[in-house]
Parts: structure tokens; C-alpha cells; sequence
């Protein structure tokens, strides 16, 4: 079995996650990147998007989950997965990496994220 890594890199979305009662009234603008491990064999072969995991179709799913707030990125990182994997069975495994481009601290930052592997 032929497994690929089916990709959405860096996926701009605004959202309202946070602790702070400003982040979820004003929001802010996160970066979402999304690899999925995922049989690519009949796709190879017969080059049927029907084959294959279809990035828009996973697209969809980052965009719904964004809009839900959370307080935690690891939360909204957990509910992604479990999305993902509920929708489309045949994943194997994956990474998603949520990041907040401008987090309300006092300091200079170009982004703080979480990582979660399965």
C-alpha cells in the first residue's frame, strides 16, 4: 500500500480562540497547516480525485473547526483531528499545526503555535 502525505500548508484563517476576552471579541489571524497520511494507490494509478483525499474537502473541515472557539489551540488542534479521522476514515496518521500570527503579549513575536503528531 502506497501512503502519501496529502497536504494544506499554511492556511490563513480568522478566528476567535483564546483566553482573553478580547482575543474572542476582536479574534485574530491564525495559520493552519494540515499534513495527512493517507492511501494514495488507486489515485497513482487511475488519477481520480474520488481516489484520493481531496484537499479542499479538508480545507472544509480546518475552516468549520476554526470557526468554533476555544480557549486552547490544543483543543482546537484535538477537535481537527478527531474531525478529520471521523470524516475520513482511511487516514493514518498526521500532523496539525495551528499557529496565532499575533498573540496579545508583550513582547515581539512572528507567531506562537502547537503541534500535534498522531
Amino acid at each position: 500500500m502506497a501512503i502519501g502525505i496529502i497536504e494544506v500548508n499554511k492556511l490563513k484563517v480568522r478566528a476567535f480562540h483564546g483566553v482573553m476576552e478580547q482575543e474572542r471579541i476582536s479574534g485574530n489571524l491564525f495559520e493552519v497547516t494540515v499534513h495527512l497520511q493517507y492511501p494514495i494507490d488507486k489515485a497513482m494509478v487511475n488519477d481520480n480525485v474520488s481516489s484520493t483525499l481531496n484537499y479542499a474537502d479538508v480545507i472544509d473541515v480546518i475552516k468549520a473547526v476554526m470557526a468554533e472557539p476555544s480557549n486552547l489551540l490544543e483543543h482546537v488542534a484535538g477537535r481537527m483531528k478527531s474531525e478529520l479521522t471521523k470524516l475520513f476514515p482511511d487516514i493514518r496518521g498526521g500532523v496539525i499545526r495551528i499557529a496565532k500570527l499575533t498573540p496579545p503579549i508583550n513582547c515581539e513575536v512572528s507567531s506562537v503555535a502547537v503541534t500535534y503528531r498522531w
